[in-house]
């Protein structure tokens, strides 16, 4: 494997061109995984992005990808490509913990309806990414395999719920992750960590795994190192599913190749916090310096008078729904593996009535329609997706912001929380680092199954980014990542449990 100091070093490369160079025979699938998974070993231990490992299976996965490449086989789009699956997300026969104590020896039967597709659309399943307990919360910890530092200082949070996810690919140890998003889980990493990342429209992925049916607040997503390796995986993971009843028929030729879109054309709306969101002064600085630039690039840049105030309570409400439907029985019959953020929602529902539902899905639809009616005006919305810098990670969430107090662990992901009531489409882009120098991203918002448009305007801004900065995304120093870091394995109470299922995962003593 090439010196860490190589920027042409193989893991570094998009996967939009490693699944080019694996189609020519340039590069094989077991080369490349085993690229990737020594970077593992590089670098993990200093971010904590991986829990579980497959690294028997993925390495037979990569001889049977060589051998369809060896024999002249029609190639699925993400032939040979390895994949890091989150901690939320089944995976048959590999540990899947959800970083909770109760799950830590949990080896699922069966994969979930993502992970099925992405697999016969060729990519190879490799090891799990780190998530909060249960996936709740803006900051990945948990009490099985610790917390996950930010790839541009270790000591800060990398985000959540997708923390693991986007430290992995910031530092290259994967080309392509999968996420999920509820109020921000895959948005707000990515932005932290300075990689793309998709929240698609409810539907456009199928979900089997919903507790609620036909609640569109949770969606499964893509995430990349730019936007068209999302707009790949975008394509791969698309469809429905006779298990999710919001499943939309889409085409994957609607994503991939990406249609292509002339920046000067985008007609813009602007707002830095929907007239809602308390926002630390200097990203508000660093969104309107970005703003700024990105005005004099397009057709129309306007500022939006917002006010979604009412989004709080709204998302309050239909949270306290969802986690209520996923672990009320849990509560009921083991409420001591519970995490505090998870036993935060469920009290918040006790406080709700029928009335508080109604209301909240009333206000739900208010903002739906506002959203949809400033796009006959405009193309794209455009927002921060943070209201602060990354914090250190042994604070459990921001309590205040500018000085303002949050009411809760989850108010200070309210810039995405609010988009996700819109369930309108929304993507996190890279745009360079803020005053501390950590990484910056723009929210992208479309209309509603606008996705494919939503990642063609995504990959203007990026081209135009890239030719003023001279570079895609910010990289982090991989040469600081050499020392691993001690800290991020503190708050392990109960390690993962080898129970003779698998066995390529890093094994930890049982407590």
């Amino acid at each position: 494997m090439s010196d860490l100091d190589q920027p042409s070093d193989l893991v570094a490369q998009s996967a939009v061109a490693l699944r080019d160079l694996i189609a020519s025979g340039d590069i094989s699938p077991v080369e490349l995984l085993d690229a990737c998974l020594a970077r593992i070993d590089q670098l993990n231990p200093s971010v904590n992005a991986i829990c579980a490992r497959d690294d028997v299976r993925a390495k037979a996965a990569a001889l049977e990808a060589e051998k369809k490449v060896r024999s002249g086989d029609a190639l699925a789009p993400l032939h040979g490509l390895p994949l890091g699956v989150k901690d939320l997300q089944d995976t048959a026969g590999l540990l899947t913990t959800y970083g909770n104590v109760r799950l830590r020896g949990n080896v699922p039967k069966a994969d979930n309806a993502l992970v099925s597709r992405l697999k016969q659309a060729g990519a190879i399943v490799t090891a799990k990414t780190n998530v909060p307990d249960m996936g709740a919360g803006g900051n990945t910890r948990n009490p099985v395999w610790g917390a996950t530092g930010n790839p541009f200082n270790p000591k800060l949070n990398a985000g959540g719920s997708s923390g693991g996810s986007a430290a992995a690919l910031a530092t290259d140890m994967l080309p392509l992750c999968t996420g999920s998003d509820t109020g921000g889980s895959l948005r707000l990493p990515a932005a932290l960590c300075g990689v793309v990342g998709l929240r698609p429209s409810p539907g456009m992925i199928a979900n089997d795994a919903r507790s609620l049916g036909w609640s569109a607040i949770s969606v499964l997503g893509p995430m990349g190192r730019n936007v068209e390796d999302t707009a790949l995986m975008m394509s791969a993971s698309v469809g429905c599913h006779p298990m999710d009843p919001l499943g939309i028929p889409v085409a994957a030729s609607d994503f991939w190749p990406l249609a292509e879109l002339d920046l000067s054309d985008l007609r813009i709306g602007v707002t830095a916090d929907f007239g809602a969101c308390a926002i630390d002064p200097l990203i508000r600085s660093t969104f309107n310096q970005r703003i700024k630039a990105l005005s004099s690039q397009v057709k129309s840049c306007q500022w939006l008078d917002w006010d979604l105030s009412e989004g709080h309570h709204c998302f309050d409400v239909i949270r306290a729904e969802s986690f209520l439907a996923g672990f009320a029985e849990v509560n009921r019959t083991h409420p001591e593996s519970l995490g505090p953020n998870v036993r935060a929602n469920l009290a918040i529902a006790e406080k709700f009535g029928l009335a508080d539902r109604a209301q909240a899905h009333l206000t739900q639809t208010q903002i739906f329609k506002k959203f949809q009616t400033n796009f006959e005006d405009f193309d794209l919305i455009v927002a921060p997706v943070t209201p602060l810098s990354p914090f250190p990670w042994k604070l459990p969430y921001a309590q205040e912001i500018d000085g303002v107090p949050q009411r809760n662990y989850y108010e200070w992901l309210s810039l995405t929380y609010l988009v996700t009531l819109s369930t309108c489409p929304a993507l996190s882009l890279p745009m360079g680092l803020d005053d501390t120098g950590m990484p910056f991203g723009l929210q992208l918002i479309a209309p509603l199954r606008q996705d494919a448009r939503l990642l063609s305007m995504a990959k203007a801004m990026e081209r135009w980014w890239t030719l003023q900065e001279g570079r895609s995304r910010p990289l982090p120093d991989l040469k600081k990542l050499a020392q691993p870091s001690t800290d991020l394995k503190e708050l392990v109470t109960h390690p993962p449990v080898f129970d003779g299922i698998s066995d390529n995962f890093e094994m930890r003593p049982a407590v």
